[in-house]
Formats: structure tokens, C-alpha cells, sequence
């Protein structure tokens, strides 16, 4: 792939599209009339506005058109997720080299947003995908990377990131998943759970066991499709999320190429971390995009809704309701955003930063998307209504990336043991 400079190839990329588009995020938000005090444009410099009037804009019209069919049908969207990829959204920070964007987490951030606004459960699995092919880019030798890479940035391949076990969810240092070094194989048994892409993706990324009890004694593998022994569990059937399919990865006496292992022996939890790191600012993002839209859905339908003779619009109620809305999405866009400075400069307080977003990002955007059905009454409650699916969508993140329990733990562990 050709290394055109990252905001150079997206904005070629990406002005073709944006000339064939009926609706730009900017104009859609001037014809709508929604407040200044909720863009999420502020602050943002004139590249990282334009990569992100492309991503509203393709969610808006790649996205957001199919989201109720996605989910309804269980469609794992494909050939829509490659036209992203087009526009380098497939390995948003993987290094240009090897076919990536190069883009920094904040500018990742702005991306993953913006596209939850069309989709949150397909931009979720996108998110994952580029936090494992970022993997592959920052641990793996450059003869892996060049193997990799290209073909998961165009997503020619995809990805999925197996950590979660049946017995080991919160405790991932905890996990049973046995690779044996036999020759120069890895002989893989176990089972990984809640697999996002499992069996339909191409390349899975699995921490399993080459040593002893606890953290230091897990690895990382690269694990391809149709490598005998592995196998998939049955397709879960699932609240929210249901763009994307999700199974069991099942490992029976499956012989993995050593040269397939990312670092050393003993160093995959702590890749596994540090993947999760930039995971939990990314389904921040989405919680983020979820949230903008169900402000701007409950916005319009107050204004239009009429009880007791008079637009819901004017109730002070519902106004001081919509108004704490919006300063809960902005406060959480603000903290999300801070927390991507923070990791892409490497700081001491990233890894808390990063929790505090997710925690209080996942909590407050759910709330948001929540309470903004609850002002659509019942209608809020049918399937024809969008915001019901952001409320089912976006319940999942309180979830994984760790649980918000956990990020409790490691934002406290932090404030009570630092000198």
C-alpha cells in the first residue's frame, strides 16, 4: 500500500465521497438548528474538522440508513465497513508503513464519535479491530506487521481480540488457555468467550498460557483463520451489538507457527493492557456518538411533540431534563478527550484517565440515551424509533473493555498508593 500521508489520503479520500453526499454533519446540523454548546466540532483544528465532518457524513449516509435493518437481521456489515476503510478508518493509528492512517488517539476519538451516530454497534466492532491490528503494528516484528497489517487497514481481514474466558472475565490474569511449545508450534487448548467477530473474522488475537500461574506467564498469539483445531461456538443471541456476531473461539490441540507469536514469552498480558488502554477511550467514543444523537433525537421530538395543548418543548421539566443531557455528554466528550491526550503522550496518569472516561463516559452517555427515550414516551419503546437501539447498543459498554467495577478498582488503587 502506498504511504500517502495520513490527513493527506483522507482528505482525497474523503472529499470525493463528501461531493456525492446529500448532507454534511455541518449543514444537517445548521437546517436543524442544534445548539452550538453540544458540537462536538469545538476545539478541534481545521484537519481534525474535516476528517470529522467525513466521518458524520459517511455515517450518516453509509450507516445510519441501515442500522435498524443491521440489527434486526443480525447483518455483520462487510462491504460497508470496507468503504470505511477506504478512508483509512480501518487502521486509524497504525503506522503509515504498513498501510495505517497514523492518526493520534484523540483524532481516533473524533473518528469513532462521529460514526457511532450511524451505527454504534458496527463502529464498536471497528474500534476492535483497530485495537487489534494496532497490536499486531506496535509488538509484532516487521516481518509480522508487513504480513498483517495491509490487509486488516483495508480490511481486506478482520480481526478479533481474545482476552474473556468462560471462568475469567474480570480476572483475565486468571486464564486457563494453554499453549504448549512443541517444535516450532504453539499447541493451543481452551476456549475464549464473548468473542466480537468470532467466526467471521480472519485473524484472532489470543492471550493464552506459556508459563506459570498469573500475568507473567501469558502470551500473545496471532491466530488465522482455518488453522486446524480451531473452532466457533454457536452465535449469541444478544441484546445489542447484533451488527456484529459473537461467539465462542475454541481451541482444540490447534498448532500455531511460533513465529506467530507477538514479543516474548510472558509479555502478552501486558500487551493485552495496553491494548485495552486505547480500547476503553474508543468505546468511550461511541458511547459519545450514541449520546450526541439521542440529544439531538430528544431535541426534535420535543419540539414537535404535542400534550396538554402545547409542545412538550415547553414543559420546564423536560427543558432542565434536556439541559443536564447535554452537559453530560459535553463534560463526558471533554474527559474522553483529555484521556486520549494523555495515552498518546505516554503520561503517568494515562491508565487512570483512560478508566475515569470509560467509567464515567459508558455510565453518563447510557443515562443520556436512556432518559432521551424516555421523553419519546412510548414511542421511544418500538423498533421504528432509533433511540431505542442506542439505549440496547450502548448498554454492553458499561460492560466490556472491563467492567466499570473495574475501573473503579483502578482509578482507586491508583489514588491510594501513589507517594
Amino acid at each position: 500500500m502506498a504511504t500517502v500521508g495520513p490527513l493527506a489520503r483522507i482528505a482525497r479520500l474523503g472529499s470525493s465521497i463528501c461531493r456525492n453526499h446529500r448532507l454534511s454533519f455541518n449543514r444537517s446540523t445548521q437546517r436543524r438548528g442544534i445548539a452550538s454548546c453540544v458540537d462536538p466540532s469545538h476545539g478541534l483544528t481545521d484537519e481534525q474538522k474535516e476528517f470529522q465532518k467525513m466521518a458524520f457524513d459517511f455515517a450518516a449516509n453509509e450507516m445510519a440508513p441501515h442500522m435498524s435493518e443491521w440489527d434486526q437481521k443480525e447483518i455483520f456489515p462487510v462491504e460497508t465497513m470496507r468503504k470505511a476503510a477506504q478512508l483509512g478508518f480501518g487502521g486509524i493509528y497504525v503506522q503509515p508503513e504498513v498501510g495505517g492512517s497514523g492518526l493520534s488517539r484523540l483524532d481516533t476519538s473524533i473518528i469513532f464519535e462521529a460514526l457511532s451516530t450511524g451505527c454504534v454497534s458496527t463502529t464498536a466492532y471497528i474500534s476492535i479491530h483497530n485495537m487489534c491490528a494496532w497490536m499486531i503494528d506496535t509488538f509484532g516484528n516487521n516481518e509480522q506487521r508487513e504480513r498483517f497489517c495491509p490487509d486488516l487497514c483495508l480490511m481486506d481481514k478482520f480481526a478479533s481480540y481474545c482476552l474473556t474466558e468462560p471462568g475469567s472475565g474480570s480476572d483475565a490474569a486468571s486464564l486457563l488457555t494453554t499453549a504448549q511449545l512443541k517444535g516450532d508450534h504453539y499447541i493451543l487448548n481452551g476456549s475464549k468467550a464473548f468473542i466480537s467477530g468470532g467466526g467471521d473474522t480472519d485473524v484472532y488475537i489470543v492471550m493464552c498460557r506459556t508459563g506459570g500461574k498469573g500475568p507473567k506467564g501469558i502470551s500473545c498469539l496471532v491466530v488465522e483463520k482455518g488453522t486446524p483445531g480451531l473452532s466457533f461456538g454457536k452465535k449469541e443471541k444478544k441484546v445489542g451489538w447484533n451488527s456484529q456476531p459473537t461467539r465462542a473461539v475454541i481451541f482444540e490441540d490447534c498448532a500455531v507457527p511460533v513465529i506467530n507469536r507477538l514479543g516474548e514469552e510472558g509479555q502478552g498480558f501486558n500487551m493485552a493492557m495496553r491494548g485495552l488502554n486505547g480500547g476503553r477511550i474508543n468505546i468511550a467514543s461511541c458511547s459519545l456518538g450514541a449520546a450526541h444523537a439521542s440529544v439531538q433525537l430528544a431535541r426534535d421530538h420535543l419540539l414537535v411533540r404535542k400534550q396538554f395543548g402545547e409542545t412538550l418543548s415547553n414543559n420546564q421539566y423536560l427543558q432542565f431534563k434536556l439541559a443536564e443531557m447535554a452537559t453530560k455528554l459535553v463534560a463526558s466528550r471533554l474527559m474522553v478527550r483529555e484521556a486520549a491526550i494523555a495515552l498518546q503522550e505516554n503520561r503517568s496518569d494515562a491508565v487512570s484517565l483512560c478508566s475515569m472516561a470509560k467509567l464515567f463516559a459508558t455510565d453518563e452517555c447510557f443515562n443520556i440515551c436512556n432518559d432521551a427515550l424516555q421523553m419519546h414516551g412510548g414511542y421511544g419503546y418500538l423498533k421504528d424509533y432509533a433511540v431505542q437501539q442506542f439505549v440496547r447498543d450502548i448498554r454492553v459498554h458499561q460492560i466490556l473493555e472491563g467492567t466499570n467495577e473495574v475501573m473503579r478498582m483502578i482509578i482507586s488503587r491508583n489514588l491510594l498508593t501513589e507517594s
